[in-house]
């Protein structure tokens, strides 16, 4: 394209020493074509809008369909327009989007692709390169569309029944323990019992009835919950070291939906690390994306890993956390709306080498109400762990462990947690987790 002013100088050289008109009249055309060019293509280019339109959210196993919306705000058509759309590995569900199309005055056009959510995280689509040009090809222009994200939620499987004590008297969900009555339950009437107060005496058909009746209450408890899951590596053993935090995301967010799907408060806490706040730890431009899945994981280098390094006041081991990384407390509240939050950061967070549950498991539960319900999720059950949350019981709330390593000797550790009466359950696997 740069030679072309060259060859009509010499070609301009040629025809006035020659004096033939024929040379003329091609340094004209080449001329007008060459003026055409550079005038049409960059405003074709600044007349196109385009968009990408998909739903930001999807489950495991869903797939989605992404649309790229070309409009042509000019009333002169786009030749051609070349679009090359970058898709991540872990959710192709077909060939990437790359196509050629032209586009009227004043039209659209809507090209589709179908990705499928095969794995929880968080993933970029995008960018979008868009080439377009004249017909001859002498004058092309670039442009991209920004990426934008699509969270997977990790995989939620229907649990069935939670047989979790509480200690919260009135609450949505049915209990057949007759210890406490939700006055907002009314089932009905029965004789009066001595002993019963006279608050819940029903006058108006005593009096009709001429005896004493009282209102009877459907039993209720409330399970204010808070989850608390432990994505300390060092934790897990070796041969689970992988499979291991992801199953606990899996229970937890199980634990999640169910206390949801029964309107009751639920709430996460953990000392993972949420790849969302490494921009600005790092102080990196952008978010770093895994080249090979294309999923948004950690990548901290060497020199802050390093930089993070604290000493833990209980065991005086060298503890390598990633400061910072560690995502707030999401405080127990019930509806959809905040269970989609919850879901959000399970959907994002990562297991790394963080502080132990006995040094960590205080600062997360602080500012709770008395008689919270906290599900800790972790892969083994020793005496720290055993002895941080009874002194958690201690304190007012209600304690429960759940142990994620199928190959655990679960009957020491349930032993051991009934001797600081702490409840434990063992979900190795799909089944435990339904029943």
């Amino acid at each position: 394209m740069s030679d072309i002013p060259v060859l009509l100088l010499i070609l301009l050289f040629i025809a006035f020493l020659l004096r033939i008109d024929f040379i003329y009249y091609v340094v004209y055309v080449i001329a007008g074509i060459y003026l055409w060019s550079n005038w049409y293509a960059p405003r074709s280019l600044r007349k196109i809008h385009i968009a990408r339109a998909f739903p930001m959210r999807a489950f495991i196993g869903e797939t989605i369909t992404i649309s790229i919306v070309i409009k042509n705000k000019s009333k002169l058509p786009v030749l051609w327009v070349q679009l090359f759309e970058s898709i991540p590995p872990e959710l192709r569900d077909g060939p990437a989007l790359k196509n050629v199309v032209s586009i009227g005055g004043q039209k659209e056009k809507r090209l589709k692709y179908q990705v499928r959510a095969m794995k929880r995280g968080y993933y970029r689509l995008g960018p979008l390169l868009l080439t377009t040009g004249d017909l001859f090809g002498l004058k092309e222009n670039a442009a991209h569309l920004e990426p934008d994200y699509l969270t997977v939620y990790p995989q939620i499987i229907p649990v069935t029944s939670l047989g979790v004590p509480s200690k919260l008297p009135f609450g949505t969900m049915t209990s057949k323990q007759r210890i406490y009555d939700d006055p907002a339950r009314p089932t009905g009437i029965r004789d009066y019992n001595s002993g019963d107060s006279l608050r819940h005496i029903n006058w108006k058909v005593s009096a009709h009835q001429d005896k004493l009746l009282v209102k009877t209450y459907q039993p209720s408890l409330s399970l204010e919950t808070m989850i608390v899951l432990n994505l300390n590596v060092e934790d897990y053993s070796r041969r689970f070291r992988h499979d291991g935090p992801e199953w606990s995301i899996v229970i937890a967010a199980s634990l999640a939906a169910h206390l949801a799907k029964n309107r009751q408060a639920v709430g996460l806490s953990t000392n993972g690390a949420d790849p969302l706040l490494q921009q600005m730890i790092s102080g990196t431009d952008g978010l770093q994306f895994d080249d090979v899945n294309g999923r948004l994981g950690l990548h901290l280098d060497e020199e802050l890993s390093a930089s993070t390094e604290v000493e833990s006041s209980e065991d005086s081991s060298l503890i390598s956390t990633f400061s910072g990384l560690e995502p707030t407390p999401i405080k127990p509240a019930p509806g959809q709306i905040h269970f989609m939050k919850v879901l959000e950061l399970l959907a994002r967070i990562e297991s790394s080498r963080s502080a132990p549950i006995p040094t960590w498991i205080h600062n997360a539960c602080l500012g709770l109400s008395w008689g919270v319900t906290i599900l800790v999720i972790t892969p083994s059950g020793d005496d720290d762990t055993c002895r941080s949350l009874h002194r958690l019981l201690r304190t007012g709330f209600n304690p429960v462990l759940i142990i994620a390593e199928p190959f655990r000797n679960f009957s020491e550790i349930k032993q051991r947690a009934q001797n600081y009466g702490i409840p434990a359950y063992h979900l190795a696997g799909r089944l435990e987790l339904q029943s």
